[in-house]
């Protein structure tokens, strides 16, 4: 039997003190479980509001792409300095160390390679899996005005109720196929279909003309791919511009490994996201960095 406090009135209750009523910080979840606001936590950055995710699931219908042959020698060690990796089970599994505290965001689509119609996906991880592997999201691609673009929505729909019965959140990724425009206008319809249906991320494609509409349309957090390797100075100022305008993060991949200095490629994105660097003086960062090895 518990011992009796006797000295209660020595105790502090802070009857003056109004519980704290918690919201959140993060664009469109103030409703979602407390499991799922947690893992969202844990992807973006409570202080800033946004994320650095590093994204290296390229093999999954590439094979070993330029600067992922062998992933354990050079990707691994850039790890530790993004807020969050975006992968499959396999390189999960197989390469990156349990020791490793980052957000994991799990590839969950897959089917064809790029020798074929890259529409053509279905779902490729049961959720099961992704609460072994203790991920923070699980994601899948969409493909607003391709070929198989109805599988695809609902490959999504069926991820997101997969998600939603265990708090794990979802994040769309607005595939773009080699016939269709990159505009704001394309990327606004796909980017509110995947959040009317319920993704809690939707990873898009940065345009130069009314990104912001895109961000304002959207009811959930935007998070930038990478896109194409482009040189440092147009990835950090193509970064800026997103996250000026209205983006929570950046999902970087070729853009970071596939630049003569991945980690002070790395490092300089972060200080983009989170610091609001400008682009001149980022580049000069990213520079100082690489001149000392």
């Amino acid at each position: 039997m518990a011992e009796y406090d006797k000295d209660k009135q020595a105790k502090e209750y802070y009857t003056d003190v109004p519980v704290e009523k918690h919201g959140f910080f993060l664009k469109g979840a103030h409703s979602l479980d407390w499991g799922m606001k947690n893992r969202l936590s844990r992807i973006f950055r409570p202080d800033t509001g946004r994320t650095v995710m590093f994204a290296i699931d390229h093999g999954y219908f590439q094979g070993p792409t330029t600067g992922l042959e062998r992933p354990d020698v050079n990707i691994v060690p850039l790890m530790s300095h993004a807020d969050a990796i975006m992968l499959t089970r396999g390189m999960l599994r197989t390469t990156v160390p349990p020791s490793l505290t980052r957000a994991v965001v799990m590839r969950c689509s897959g089917g064809p390679s790029i020798l074929k119609e890259l529409s053509d996906e279905e779902l490729a991880v049961d959720i099961e899996d992704a609460i072994r592997m203790n991920v923070a999201a699980i994601t899948l691609q969409i493909f607003i005005g391709g070929e198989f673009e109805t599988r695809s929505i609902h490959n999504m729909t069926r991820l997101i109720d997969m998600g939603l019965r265990y708090g794990i959140p979802t994040m769309a990724v607005t595939a773009v196929g080699k016939d269709m425009v990159r505009d704001a206008k394309y990327f606004r319809l796909a980017c509110r279909i995947a959040a009317e249906l319920g993704a809690q991320i939707v990873k898009t494609y940065y345009v130069p003309e009314d990104f912001e509409t895109v961000v304002a349309s959207c009811p959930v957090p935007i998070v930038m791919a990478g896109g194409k390797k482009i040189s440092e100075l147009e990835a950090v100022t193509m970064s800026y511009q997103a996250i000026q305008e209205g983006a929570a993060g950046v999902d970087m991949g070729r853009n970071i490994f596939q630049s003569d200095a991945p980690l002070a490629m790395m490092k300089t994105v972060g200080k983009v996201v989170h610091e609001n660097m400008p682009p001149a003086e980022a580049y000069e960062y990213f520079q100082s960095i690489r001149r000392e090895g």
